[in-house]
């Protein structure tokens, strides 16, 4: 079969033992010299089983052979060994090469079978069982279950081999092995399966071993793999039903061991300790007595790990001629007998030795591990939670009946487990992300770099040397890589549900990393306490928000900063059961055809039952038996089912077995092929005839530069290192460092304006002030600029600014005492003032809430004090205006970047070169700034979905979907949504209840995205790329994709039709395509073409499409018949104008049209056709972009109008639709209105183009 098939459970199953002259020989030697001493023997491969174990016809085999190639034979690896008799008789004359996995050592596989030698005894030993892993040169794991077993010897016989003259038997015993090779980790699934073929084998003769081990390797290999997934298979050996559980994506591995044992043998101090080595990539070696505990503990230290990938050697059981891989000088993780513990500790050095049996912990020439170890506050986290895990079953099942059936025990035992194993996941999980939650923090994804040195400056003293080895590992490169690609994993969504209220605001706004008053004095607080918890874990806490009440006194912190709560503890997932046929009787290649039809019809049912219930657990049916029509070369068959498996869910989308499915097929079968499946096809040849473009993975640090930068570089080297992201305040540094230069700034300035700009960074952090103080401020301020002790109206002190306000630290008895809220500010003015017989300069500051002036004798300082205070004055009348934190944030970012441009110039020119800076003073003194009353009563917020990004953005689609409870946990609310469609297929979602970022990055193809619906529980995107796809609410993942149609999808629209208890959906495409969907199912039911030059939008009002067509608004039948056709009026017809938007009335049979490039709407009425449309003219508007419904209101959005320096304004119009005026002219964007949406009829949002790149945020009257 070719290698790219999707895999069956086995791989290979082979028999090691003594071959039969070696037998021969000790039985011969033993009996004839009389001698006690018994021997250790040599084992060998002695026979090999691999699919397939069946002759297809010549044709299909052709058919089904890549290239023509045939697999190598696993026997011919060993041809510089005599093969043993039982070895060549599994090549049976007119059998098929047998084809064994290119990853499997024959040389090594006998030791490792027999790890501590194969003896022969004087008695029968019971069975064993341990388990191997594998490892290909490219990192590929394959894994093995070996059941060993004893046979008395018979004279002249080897294990598999009867001898008919022989009847004398000796007291001898000889092992054999049989290992079971699957490239799935079914350790506990194909334990069971050796253990039904184990009673076969008690009560079978000799001469029947070799059949029924063949026939039990044959069943296996007609069993498939579960698809990534909620869906588990089962299949019944008797006497054991046997269950294969799926792997949770494609990005996790199936589990089938039980993780708890880790906590049966150590105490969670010691698994933390084990954990800080494999992290630290050291030299890790397991002891054990018992060879099966080493690989169920190794699996579950490196799930521990997840989503870290262990990248170093990993040989979880070494034979003892193999205890010379411990010499090694790469790290390892590895697995030796008990036995070898004193001599592997007294030979090698370095390592950390983990004896599983007495639950130690220690290094090789010490008993005591000196290892740095995992920060404290995730480690204490951590075994917090450890203690909630119940690990016995037998005291969950104290309570319960007893069960009288086996199966029932097993269903329960397992269901236990698999909450257990969930659980455990869930902690260990959270571990990893409470110890590299920061890492983000220091990531330019732009340019792909980490600032590993500033991240280890974010740590506290005793973890430095912890952080500083985990980041030269390969296992935290690879994480590095996962997160620079915006991986959407589970470490990336246990990161986002467990982020504090101060962390989501931080996501809102760019703030520069300072201590806040709530981190000082819980940093205060905790110094007192014994055990200190990190005071970054601490952020993790439910802050509360600048602007919110405060819902406890000030002075109640605890005495130590508490631990986040636990994420919100999710149960796992509904698992489904699929029972797999009964084996066939007899395994010819006709008896397994009829099973896999037999298989076919019974998943045909299960679909046809499953149409219109869960599409998840839908799309694995189509995976199941689009692999068993690929088996059975039923091409057509397999590519449908993969077609409609596409449409289902892509992430678990088989493209490789699809290519190879596409190539194979014959010409007849391609002209027999509907139109539906030629366009998968076609599909998937076009993408395969595509240079692949390798992307791009690599991972830079930071560096300083050693020569000038001009513009593009400066860019490059500010944003890389983490002071700035936006371009146009880079660019403003750029003129303020470059003032007086050729445009270009010194390589030497830089590095001394960074090492100023960490400088400050570093003062913050370390700043302490008195608790008197910290009373006076809010929770989430921070201390930002302090100047020296000056003399002011108010007495001698230090002048202190926070975001909000100034304030001065008096001298003597510290003490607070306000200045002024920036808000407050009426009047900023550099004067002077006497001292002695000298004047020097000072800052006054008039405010609203003090009647005398606040002056301030800062002398050389007063000119940048003059500077920052204007700036923030400024930054927060804007931000007040306008009702957008974001310019308060940039305001506060200019004020940062004048001291260090002071700092680090200290010459004439350097008041100069900041004020350049200055960017919110200057607009407020060149720019009126004010907002009209309208405007400003109206809005009510504004957002920044460009957060993050170098340059704003434009808004191209707006969506608002309501909260609703999720469907697991009737106490749990899913917020409120607002999904913002933005350049190059980004797509953005925020709380639509706090207005804070859930997701900043979703990729939806590539292109522009014209339009979202909401459906329950999904969202639909329709794409430049003639996609449409649909994003799980929930998971917040896109798996489904649409591809019927041929253009640019530039419509969505949708009828609830509660009669039929279903939703009509519609989409069209630029050509005039429109499809109806049936959204359970997701097939067209109707495919509709109407001619048009562009059609833009659709909409469906009882019955009834309207279609915006640029010359003209059509009223289509669903059937397809165009009712009526209304054209741009004729005096329009002149200018190059097209219908843009429209919105309908259903009630009063009023459809009102706008147009792209005339600023007017013309009111047309629907129910007298000869009645004459109406015009009504929209002040200061160059033309219409879109427009919605709201109450009995519309929300126009305009296009810009002339550019008013450097920004094209652009407005909101409410027009009441019974009066048919203009109501609100509402300005708060500077660039064209892109898209309105409307959340619930409370407010309208609007988005807008790349200029401004803003949401606002209206209220509705």
């Amino acid at each position: 079969m070719a290698d790219h098939l999707p895999p069956v459970l086995l791989e290979a199953c082979v028999v090691v033992g003594a071959s039969s002259e070696k037998l021969r020989e000790v039985y011969q030697t033993i009996n004839n010299n009389g001698t006690s001493e018994l021997p250790l023997l040599e084992p060998e491969v002695l026979h090999v089983l691999a699919p397939p174990f069946f002759s297809r016809p010549r044709a299909e085999s052709e058919s089904l052979r890549p290239n023509g190639k045939k697999r190598r034979s696993f026997l011919r690896k060993k041809r510089e060994k005599p093969a043993s008799s039982a070895a060549t008789s599994s090549l049976a004359p007119g059998s098929e090469v047998i084809g064994v996995p290119n990853d499997i050592d024959l040389m090594a596989l006998p030791q490792l079978c027999f790890p501590g030698g194969l003896r022969v005894t004087n008695k029968q030993e019971d069975e064993q069982f341990h388990f191997l892993v594998f490892t290909d040169v490219f990192g590929n794991r394959s894994h093995g279950v070996v059941m060993q077993c004893y046979r008395p010897i018979l004279e002249g016989s080897s294990v598999l081999e009867n001898r008919a003259g022989s009847s004398k038997f000796s007291k001898l015993f000889s092992a054999y092995s049989i290992c079971v090779i699957s490239k799935y980790p079914y350790f506990t699934a194909l334990k069971d399966c050796l253990s039904c073929l184990l009673i076969q084998l008690r009560t079978c003769r000799l001469s029947d071993m070799e059949g029924r081990v063949r026939e039990f390797a044959a069943k296996l290999a007609l069993v498939p793999i579960p698809p990534p997934g909620t869906l588990h298979l089962m299949f019944t050996l008797r006497p054991l039903t046997i269950v294969l559980p799926s792997r949770e994506d494609k990005d996790h591995v199936a589990i089938d061991l039980d993780l708890h044992l880790p906590f049966l043998c150590f105490r969670p101090q010691q698994l933390l300790q084990v954990m800080s080595g494999l992290l630290q990539e050291q030299q890790v070696v397991l002891f054990s007595a018992d060879w099966a505990r080493l690989t169920l503990m190794g699996e579950s230290l490196l799930l521990f790990l997840q989503p870290l990938s262990w990248q170093q050697p990993y040989v979880p059981v070494l034979a003892r001629s193999m205890l010379d891989f411990l010499m090694a000088p790469t790290a390892f993780l590895m697995g030796c007998h008990l036995s070898h513990f004193q001599e592997v500790a007294d030979e090698i050095d370095d390592l950390i030795l983990i004896n599983i049996d007495n639950g130690s912990v220690t290094t090789s020439h010490s008993e005591t591990l000196g290892l740095p170890e995992i920060p404290q506050a995730a480690a204490e986290c951590f075994i917090q939670r450890c203690q909630s895990l119940q690990i016995h079953f037998d005291l969950h099942q104290c309570s319960s009946t007893s069960c009288t059936d086996i199966s029932q025990q097993r269903a329960m035992r397992r269901a236990w487990q698999h909450n257990l194993n969930h659980d455990i996941q869930r902690f260990t999980l959270e571990l990893i992300v409470n110890i590299f939650r920061d890492v983000g923090s220091h990531l330019n994804y732009e340019h792909r770099v980490f600032n590993s040195e500033e991240f280890l400056k974010s740590r506290e003293p005793s973890e430095q040397l912890f952080y500083k080895k985990v980041l030269e590992t390969h296992i935290f490169h690879f994480f590095l890589k996962d997160r620079l690609n915006r991986k959407m994993d589970d470490f990336a969504r246990m990161e986002l549900i467990t982020r504090s209220e101060t962390q989501k605001m931080k996501a809102l706004v760019e703030v520069p990393r300072r201590p806040t008053m709530q981190e000082i004095q819980a940093r205060r607080k905790s110094s007192f306490t014994e055990k200190r918890l990190s005071k970054r874990l601490g952020m993790s806490l439910p802050n509360l928000r600048d602007d919110q009440a405060v819902s406890f006194q000030k002075n109640t912190l605890p005495n130590r900063i508490v631990m986040s709560e636990a994420a919100p503890r999710a149960p796992p997932k509904p698992i489904q059961m699929f029972k797999l046929p009964d084996f066939p009787a007899c395994l010819s290649f006709p008896s397994i055809q009829s099973y896999y039809y037999e298989l076919i019809q019974q998943l045909g049912k299960t679909i046809f039952s499953a149409q219109n219930e869960n599409p998840s657990l839908l799309a694995r049916f189509y995976y199941l038996r689009g692999f068993i029509n690929t088996l059975c070369s039923r091409r057509l068959d397999a590519l449908s089912d993969f077609q409609n498996l596409y449409k289902t869910d892509t992430a678990i989308f088989p493209t490789q077995l699809v290519t190879w499915l596409v190539d194979s097929l014959h010409r007849d079968e391609r002209h027999q092929a509907n139109p539906e499946l030629k366009r998968l096809i076609l599909k998937v040849k076009t993408e395969n005839e595509k240079q692949s473009v390798q992307p791009d993975d690599h991972v830079k640090k930071f560096e300083l530069p050693r020569k000038s930068l001009h513009q593009e570089e400066f860019v490059r080297c500010v944003q890389e290192c983490g002071i700035i992201k936006d371009m146009a305040t880079i660019h403003r540094l750029f003129d303020a460092l470059s003032n007086g230069q050729p445009k270009h700034v010194d390589h030497e300035l830089f590095k001394h304006f960074y090492s100023f700009w960490k400088d400050m960074e570093a003062e913050a952090k370390y700043l302490n002030l008195p608790s008197e103080v910290i009373d006076h401020l809010g929770y989430s301020e921070c201390v930002y600029k302090l100047s020296s002790c000056v003399k002011t109206s108010h007495g001698v002190g230090k002048i202190a600014m926070t975001q909000k306000r100034l304030f001065l630290l008096t001298e003597g008895k510290p003490g607070f005492l306000e200045i002024t809220n920036f808000r407050d500010i009426q009047e900023v003015r550099i004067s002077t003032a006497p001292v002695l017989l000298v004047r020097v300069p000072s800052l006054r500051i008039q405010t609203s809430s003090r009647p005398e002036v606040f002056e301030a004798n800062l002398k050389t300082e007063a000119e940048l004090w003059n500077l920052v205070v204007k700036e923030m004055w400024a930054g927060r009348k804007m931000a007040d205006q306008h009702k957008d934190p974001h310019y308060m944030t940039q305001a506060l970012t200019n004020v940062l970047l004048m001291d260090a441009v002071v700092g680090c110039l200290q010459t004439q020119r350097s008041f100069i070169a900041a004020s350049k800076l200055a960017y919110f003073d200057q607009i407020k003194r060149e720019v009126p700034m004010k907002v009209s009353q309208t405007t400003s009563e109206t809005l009510k917020h504004k957002i920044n979905p460009s957060l993050g990004l170098a340059e704003p953005q434009t808004v191209h689609v707006l969506l608002y979907t309501p909260g609703q409870l999720t469907s697991d946990d009737s106490k749990a609310v899913m917020n409120p949504k607002l999904w913002v469609a933005l350049s190059g297929g980004k797509l953005v979602v925020f709380d639509a209840a706090s207005w804070s970022m859930l997701q900043d990055c979703i990729e939806v193809g590539q292109l522009q995205l014209n339009c979202m619906l909401g459906m329950e529980g999904q969202v639909w995107i329709g794409s430049q790329d003639s996609v449409i796809y649909i994003i799980d609410t929930h998971s917040m993942s896109c798996n489904k994709q649409l591809t019927e149609h041929r253009h640019e999808v530039t419509g969505l629209t949708a009828e609830n039709r509660a009669q039929h208890n279903s939703q009509q959906t519609y989409s069209c495409s630029s050509d005039g395509t429109i499809l109806q969907w049936d959204s359970a199912s997701l097939k067209v039911k109707r495919n509709l073409h109407l001619s048009c030059d562009f059609l833009s939008s659709i909409q469906i009002y009882d019955g009834t499409l309207w279609c915006c067509c640029g010359d003209s608004i059509v009223e289509l039948k669903k059937r397809g018949t165009v009712q009526r056709r209304l054209e741009i009026p004729d005096d329009l017809k002149s200018m190059p104008s097209n219908f843009s938007s429209f919105v309908f009335i259903p009630e009063r049979g009023e459809l009102w049209t706008g147009f792209a490039d005339s600023g007017e709407l013309c009111l047309w009425q629907t129910n007298n056709r000869r009645s004459p449309f109406k015009k009504i003219i929209l002040p200061d508007c160059p033309g219409v972009t879109c427009m919605i419904r709201v109450k009995d209101q519309l929300w126009v959005g305009c296009r810009g109008g002339n550019s008013v320096e450097g920004q094209r304004r652009s407005q909101v119009l409410v027009i009441d639709s019974e009066s048919q005026s203009v109501t609100k002219e509402l300005q708060a964007h500077s660039d064209s209105i892109q898209t309105l949406c409307s959340a619930e009829d409370r407010y309208v949002l609007s988005g807008s183009a790349c200029h401004d790149g803003k949401i606002a945020i209206w209220k509705v009257e």
